[in-house]
């Protein structure tokens, strides 16, 4: 499956997403935006950790690019706390429920339609913050994602990010959701690579994203051959592993902090 299309359908299906109000496009209520803007909000990059207070740079006027972040819930919690947020996302559906939360409470922020591997409608060197939570699964290639946020981050710029812990993808989907945790896939890993496979075929006629397991390599290592420094890490994993399986014997999800010298 080409890059493009694999765009398109991962379009295709946070809108479908946001139809079926999936936990991370439910637009956040009044009072988490009122308490965001007396100082007081905790955002996550990962399933269930808040980020770190201490890995926020000072929100007050700074320019922020919230990278595959729509969705109604980081973004304008962001700009309440008082940063120029601009929201760029692949989903039209999921870009409206930030614009529902601007419109309803009054806050000032910019919209962008477009892949996260692909920034070049914005300029070099003019974000002080990107924040990016657990997305670029949704992109067939990472390595474009980082050398596009040192681009367009100002020296002393910070990225916050979230992804997923690609050993994740090894296991039968299938037989993983029955808690048999049976190793079946070579890293990195495509779902557009097993597109005749039941399971995945139905993901794509369900309307499901689909996903990419990249290498740390190309996580940690991508981040840091792009200029990044990186200053902070965390991991995190799924709080109910009834229904998350691994989740009941290792963290799944990293975050990690850096920063453009």
């Amino acid at each position: 499956m080409l890059q493009s299309d694999v765009r398109k359908h991962n379009q295709d299906a946070w809108d479908n997403q946001v139809d079926q109000s999936n936990r991370w496009t439910t637009p956040v209520d009044r009072e988490t935006i009122q308490r965001a803007r007396n100082g007081d909000f905790a955002i996550v990059l990962t399933p269930t950790k808040p980020v770190p207070k201490d890995w926020f740079p000072s929100l007050q006027g700074t320019e922020t690019l919230c990278l595959a972040s729509a969705g109604g819930q980081q973004a304008p919690i962001l700009a309440a706390a008082g940063a120029r947020v601009t929201v760029f996302d692949n989903s039209p559906k999921q870009l409206d429920q930030d614009r529902f939360v601007a419109d309803r409470d009054g806050l000032e922020m910019k919209f962008v339609e477009g892949d996260m591997a692909d920034l070049s409608m914005l300029f070099d060197d003019s974000f002080d913050f990107i924040f990016h939570p657990c997305s670029n699964m949704f992109s067939s290639k990472v390595i474009p994602v980082w050398q596009e946020c040192f681009r367009v981050l100002r020296s002393g710029g910070v990225l916050m990010t979230g992804f997923t812990n690609p050993m994740r993808y090894i296991f039968d989907d299938e037989r993983k959701e029955n808690g048999n945790l049976e190793v079946r896939y070579a890293l990195p890993y495509s779902d557009s690579d097993h597109v005749d496979e039941d399971h995945i075929r139905e993901m794509i006629q369900t309307g499901k994203p689909l996903e990419f397991g990249h290498t740390l390599e190309d996580q940690i290592g991508g981040q840091l051959r792009a200029g990044l420094m990186l200053t902070g890490f965390y991991e995190d994993r799924y709080a109910d592993s009834d229904h998350d399986p691994l989740s009941a014997f290792l963290d799944t999800f990293i975050a990690t902090r850096a920063v453009k010298p």
